[in-house]
């Protein structure tokens, strides 16, 4: 039974369908709600449409920015308002009483303990002056605690008696503040106000012009700063109610079209007016639509997004049938437009200034697509996902064309991809196409220098992104998915991965058979068309099974003993087929894909082991000998290229054994080898055709031929092979 046949055996038809309706009402939820969609335009472009009649009265939206700007200066119109603390030197006298209580308490628990500071705002200092002020007058100054409490009491009344004002903050920027006054704000200049620190300062300033000593100066300092309050105070509430009541008063709308007015004529230029128009009139349609007609409308949807998906699932059913019947294929490529749906379903809702909609990553699904399938795959989901997600876009033909070029591009700098790193040279051509593309759609529209600038800008990050994004995902799906791209077989390739590493060590016959073997099996698949890496690749892992017993085959018998001498013919079998059971445990170990595993049971089929059933048949009599014991188990080889590692595996060992090999000698083998696969059926379910057997047998014997031809004997050859040394050229 072939891959194919396999996958049609396990599809689930119900689970495609299910994969299809999910991706379907998932991009269809992603639509712009509620929006009439039927004529879509951008500024600079021509109006191919007939005249745009409005079938109605709608208002004109003001454009998004010209809105947001006039939200702000309405909010910077607003002055901050506050309100006047009212007796503010009587409240600051009643404080200073209360506090001057405490502090002869404080100034008596200090005398007794001289526990040092227990104010909350006076230093220990400060209060050692206070302290003495109590006790005793220092001669010729009078100060005590009597004049401290006095001039502190002067100093902050000639203040706020004499009318200074100060404001609570000092962070505000404005030059007029309002004053709340009642229901009535009076704006006030802030130039005749001081802020609380002014006001320190400035009572800082006159306590020490004054003939204090300088203990008695300081401690007035630190008293009197406690008690300097504001007389306006901040009201932050109030003044947010009045921006959003001045940002409420700012209209949406700049002006209205009546019902049967001309929004736009035929083959005019959509100028900014005009998109204005249609946009408002799009969005008043979208309000007006009742239940029926939104449900017509989503129907419409969904049949448009399934009639894009059903082009690509018959491009898949006709022609990439592998992927059309396995459904984990069918998911990561659902999962991937999906994921591009949410993207251009969160650029819709965001309303800025910059084109985010370049931040929708189509190139990376694009070289997504080309490494996990090939480059027809990747550019075919290119323009499938450009339509769909144009679509989300409003149809927007300038996006879906740019995606277009971009994806392309992307596609063809992996279609031949090497290694992972290859993978960042996208980035230059992915930035040239969206530039390109929007350089061209920009002079078409008019666009102004700057949004060029910002266009390039942007797509200058979808280039830096989408390779990175790439990278990641891919080593996501190949791991979610259990997909082998050729990146993971190019690995896989490297002679210094453990399994080739120790298969060379324990078994160099083996390794050097299927070193051969790959070299036939690539060159081989080049001329039908065929995989050439997995072939090859599936040929160097084919006998890894020999690492565990090398010595059971005759490639790896160096001492020219033969064990299988002294066994019988159904041991030496069982001992020969037990290679593939451990081949295939220890590529599992090694976590070798399913793929490269195929070719060790496949690369046999279930061919004889013709040796030991000639030596069985001999030993116990052709009656008493059974076939399938000394036969292998199989499969049959189900691909093209495990058929050719068959061929290769076959071949190369025949014409290893011939003594002295010539052109016509190993073309009468090759040819007899390869009719004997077909004669036994061991091709049956591969999808070699004659034509291409015809190819594999003239690639084989070029090879074959380059390999084994004759070579001129060196001089005194004869002697250095019976171990005689010659005698050397003298001048």
């Amino acid at each position: 039974m072939s891959d194919l046949d396999k996958l049609k055996s396990n599809d689930n038809l119900k689970l495609k369908i299910l994969i299809g309706l999910v991706t379907v009402f998932f991009v269809v939820f992603m639509f712009p709600k509620g929006e009439s969609i039927e004529s879509e335009a951008s500024i600079g472009s021509i109006w191919i449409h007939d005249d745009l009649i409005a079938s109605f009265s709608f208002p004109v939206y003001k454009d998004a920015e010209v809105y947001k700007k006039e939200l702000k200066d309405a909010a910077k119109s607003v002055f901050p308002i506050f309100t006047t603390e009212n007796d503010i030197a009587s409240k600051i006298s009643d404080s200073m009483k209360s506090f001057n209580a405490n502090l002869l308490i404080l100034l008596d628990q200090f005398d007794s303990d001289n526990s040092g500071d227990n104010s909350a705002f006076l230093s220990r200092s400060s209060l050692e002056e206070l302290k003495n002020l109590r006790d005793h007058a220092i001669s010729g100054k009078q100060e005590n605690l009597k004049q401290f409490f006095s001039d502190a009491q002067k100093i902050l009344s000639n203040e706020y008696v004499g009318g200074t004002a100060s404001i609570m903050s000092d962070n505000i920027s404005f030059d007029s503040i309002a004053v709340r006054i009642g229901s009535i704000d009076k704006i006030e200049t802030t130039k005749g106000f001081f802020s609380i620190e002014q006001l320190k300062n400035k009572i800082i300033g006159d306590i020490y012009s004054r003939d204090y000593s300088k203990p008695f100066g300081s401690a007035l300092v630190e008293y009197t700063e406690h008690f300097v309050l504001p007389t306006l105070i901040y009201q932050p509430k109030l003044t947010n109610e009045e921006i959003q009541q001045a940002e409420e008063n700012v209209s949406k709308y700049s002006g209205i079209v009546n019902e049967n007015e001309k929004i736009i004529g035929k083959h005019d230029r959509v100028l900014k007016d005009s998109w204005l128009k249609i946009q408002s009139y799009k969005k008043a349609k979208g309000e007006k639509i009742g239940l029926g007609e939104y449900f017509l409308q989503s129907v419409g949807k969904f049949l448009h997004v399934t009639f894009l998906l059903t082009i690509f699932v018959i491009y898949l059913f006709l022609f990439r049938k592998k992927i059309f019947f396995d459904n984990k294929k069918i998911l990561l490529i659902a999962s991937n437009l999906i994921f591009l749906s949410f993207i251009a379903f969160i650029t819709n809702l965001l309303i800025l200034p910059v084109p985010v909609y370049f931040l929708i990553f189509i190139p990376a699904a694009s070289m997504l697509m080309t490494i996990i399938f090939d480059s027809r795959i990747g550019f075919y989901t290119t323009i499938i996902f450009s339509l769909v997600i144009g679509a989300l876009r409003g149809n927007d033909y300038s996006f879906t064309a740019m995606n277009v070029f971009a994806g392309a591009l992307s596609v063809y700098t992996v279609r031949d991809i090497k290694n992972r790193s290859q993978i960042f040279r996208s980035f230059l051509f992915i930035f040239l196409g969206y530039a390109f593309s929007a350089f061209a759609f920009g002079l078409e529209q008019f666009a102004s220098p700057e949004t060029l600038l910002l266009e390039f800008a942007f797509a200058g990050s979808n280039a830096l992104i989408s390779p990175v994004l790439t990278y990641g995902l891919l080593i996501f799906f190949e791991r979610i998915f259990n997909i082998t791209t050729d990146l993971t077989l190019m690995e896989l390739s490297n002679f210094d991965r453990p399994l080739l590493k120790e298969l060379a060590r324990k078994a160099p016959g083996s390794f050097n058979h299927s070193m051969t073997v790959g070299t036939l099996a690539e060159t081989a698949s080049e001329s039908i068309g065929a995989n050439p890496l997995l072939a090859r690749v599936g040929a160097y892992y084919h006998d890894i099974g020999k690492i565990i017993t090398p010595q059971n085959f005759v490639e790896n018998q160096l001492d020219n003993h033969n064990l299988h001498e002294n066994l019988t013919p159904e041991e030496s079998v069982n001992l020969i087929k037990r290679h593939v059971n451990e081949g295939i445990e220890l590529a599992r170990e090694n976590k070798i894909p399913e793929e490269i595993i195929n070719f060790i049971p496949m690369h046999h089929g279930t061919t004889v082991i013709s040796f030991f059933y000639d030596k069985a048949q001999k030993t116990y009599g052709e009656g008493n000998v059974n076939l399938l014991d000394y036969s292998y188990s199989g499969p049959k080889p189900n691909s093209k290229e495990t058929a050719i590692v068959m061929l290769a595996d076959s071949c190369e060992s025949a014409v290893r054994s011939i003594d002295e090999p010539n052109p016509d000698i190993m073309e009468n083998v090759i040819d007899n080898i390869i009719k004997v696969r077909i004669d036994s059926g061991q091709l049956d379910e591969s999808p070699l055709t004659f034509s291409d057997i015809a190819k594999i047998k003239d690639a084989f014997i070029s090879i074959l031929i380059g390999q084994h031809h004759k070579r001129i004997k060196y001089p005194q050859q004869e002697e250095m092979e019976k171990g005689t040394s010659g005698n050397e050229y003298k001048k």
